[in-house]
């Protein structure tokens, strides 16, 4: 097998920790505007957007909805689901979250001292994502990630989503890198793993909380670090 020359990552909970960063900002809302007047409590209401957004984003990544559309209909429902009909207050809402989301800046342990040794062993690190371009760019400056990688492909460049496999064809286009000399790592076993590997790049699932713990047949980590430990048995 030859050997790996080139890593494209997913950002948001691989490198980026979306929970944490996107819990932060919407408590951070619910204080600002007051939704505790209205809302009998910060963890229900979160629990209750988690959910929806969950759902509005698989429409999303399948194509079915746009992403104006996402931004605001995931908290016009979720004040939905408090009886909170109130959709000027839900466009509101999906406005200051893209607003403030990007700026936190909480990553997954051993985020920046693995990338720094990456770098340093001469690797081309790339950045894959089906996140908002205008909102990744900012997460990855403000968290200090953006200087150790070569190219950041916003799948809705490609007007297609991961896993779709024009999404790492254009990757491996844009950095002349070839399939069976790539990894692809990332937390979502559809979209990164599954995707890539049908493009011939070999998959590695991000899994920190061990929740394909059965899966024995994909190669998973559980710790950034143990990337090296992927590469030098490659």
């Amino acid at each position: 097998m030859k050997q790996i020359d080139t890593l494209f990552f997913d950002l948001d909970r691989t490198l980026w920790d979306f929970e944490t960063n996107s819990k932060a900002a919407i408590k951070n809302l619910f204080e600002e505007l007051k939704l505790s007047e209205k809302i009998e409590s910060f963890d229900a209401f979160h629990a209750s957007y988690r959910k929806i957004n969950g759902h509005y984003w698989d429409l999303y990544s399948k194509g079915e909805i746009a992403k104006e559309k996402l931004r605001s209909i995931r908290f016009i429902d979720t004040l939905k689901s408090f009886d909170i009909a109130d959709e000027k207050l839900g466009i509101q809402l999906g406005d200051l979250y893209i607003k403030t989301a990007p700026y936190q800046t909480h990553l997954f342990p051993d985020t920046i001292s693995t990338l720094q040794t990456l770098k340093e062993a001469d690797y081309k690190l790339h950045i894959i994502t089906n996140g908002f371009k205008e909102v990744q760019f900012i997460k990855l400056q403000k968290s200090g990630l953006i200087d150790f990688f070569d190219d950041i492909l916003c799948s809705e460049e490609v007007g297609k989503n991961k896993p779709h496999p024009s999404v790492f064809k254009t990757a491996l286009e844009r950095n002349k890198a070839k399939s069976e000399q790539s990894i692809m790592i990332g937390d979502d076993f559809q979209a990164d793993v599954l995707g890539a590997e049908r493009c011939g790049i070999q998959g590695v699932l991000f899994d920190p909380n061990n929740q394909y713990k059965d899966r024995t047949e994909i190669t998973k980590i559980l710790k950034l670090r143990q990337i090296h430990d992927i590469l030098s048995g490659i």
